[in-house]
């Protein structure tokens, strides 16, 4: 039996100091187009973002992607650079690997069998870096080199916390694998790394650098960490301070079944039209950090179902209905005056 295999990328993006001179309305437009974009890959493959504005000098943001197709990561990218905001950003760094049952046993681990298929976790940080070994490491007998991997799963499982995902690159890239690090704490991720360092299978690496921190956000949120029009210079325009209420579109933005992201302030707001009834809700989901505006709502339970994990969440009291979320979304008051819709 053919072992299912998937296409993974890392594509570490930088963008051009000049594309934050821009106007304020064009550095929005490119970034709703840019998500418009990637948002019409849905269904074909995993796409997570990640920011890495203040944690590395050379790239801005991860776009990691996993794909059942080599083709399907290639019209993405051509797709990212076909945008207007594309015309800004450079490639810093860029891995390719596919998943692969390891050649070593641990059968203390349930889940060996099933790395073949990339499910990221919901951590907050990802840490990624490629790798390659010395050659002498594959001169070793089997036997030798498997007790040298049991010795790293050991330390490995005294960090529980941290979840690894390991792609092969052979033939494919320059590195061997890409090593992956989910976790929540960047300190304990470097405890198990400088433990690491003193297993015997440390003393055959060849290279494991450069690594990455990155920090995982929504698409609009990575967008609106790369600097440029400020969410509250973006929301100011539109006050009224009589009232509290902020005008953030129109009626002709927003026609029924459609959704629309806007800001208040500094809070990122998803705008629902669920049958003439406008909804307000915090764009940010409450389990995994999701952007709620790319989830699917259903207008007969008028319930929205976040795109990372399936949560369901009431669009008017933004209660939980189904989990995994456990905590409740903010909502806001909407009205409509005339063609122009304002939020507070």
């Amino acid at each position: 039996m053919t072992e299912h295999r998937q296409c993974v990328r890392y594509l570490f993006l930088r963008i051009q100091s000049a594309w934050r001179r821009l106007p304020s309305d064009t550095q929005v437009h490119h970034k709703e187009e840019f998500v418009a974009t990637l948002m019409g890959f849905r269904g074909k493959l995993l796409l997570r973002s990640y920011s890495l504005m203040g944690t590395r000098g050379d790239c801005d943001l991860l776009l990691w992607h996993v794909s059942d197709r080599l083709e399907t990561l290639q019209a993405l990218e051509t797709a990212i650079f076909s945008t207007a905001l594309g015309g800004y950003l450079e490639i810093a760094h860029s891995y390719l690997g596919l998943t692969k049952r390891s050649e070593y046993e641990f059968p203390e681990l349930p889940d060996a069998a099933s790395r073949t298929v990339i499910r990221p976790a919901d951590a907050r940080y990802l840490f990624v870096y490629p790798f390659v070994k010395r050659r002498a490491w594959y001169a070793l007998p089997f036997v030798e080199r498997q007790e040298a991997m049991q010795d790293h799963v050991r330390i490995g499982r005294k960090y529980p916390s941290i979840r690894i995902n390991t792609t092969y690159s052979f033939g494919l890239d320059d590195q061997e694998f890409v090593v992956v690090f989910e976790g929540d704490d960047p300190g304990e991720f470097l405890d198990l790394v400088m433990e690491l360092r003193g297993s015997p299978a440390s003393a055959y690496t060849e290279r494991d650098t450069p690594v990455f921190t990155c920090i995982q956000m929504s698409l609009y949120d990575t967008l609106d960490s790369l600097g440029g029009a400020a969410p509250e210079q973006r929301a100011a325009e539109g006050k009224d301070e009589a009232d509290g209420f902020t005008a953030v579109g129109s009626i002709a933005d927003l026609p029924p079944g459609g959704c629309k992201r806007v800001y208040l302030g500094a809070d990122a707001v998803a705008l629902f039209n669920v049958g003439g009834t406008l909804y307000a809700i915090a764009d940010r989901c409450s389990h995994g950090r999701a952007s709620l505006s790319e989830g699917t709502v259903d207008e007969a339970r008028n319930t929205l179902q976040c795109p990372w994990h399936g949560g369901r969440f009431d669009l008017a009291t933004g209660q939980p209905t189904a989990g995994p979320p456990s905590a409740p979304i903010k909502t806001f008051q909407v009205r409509v005056n005339g063609e122009h819709i304002f939020v507070r």
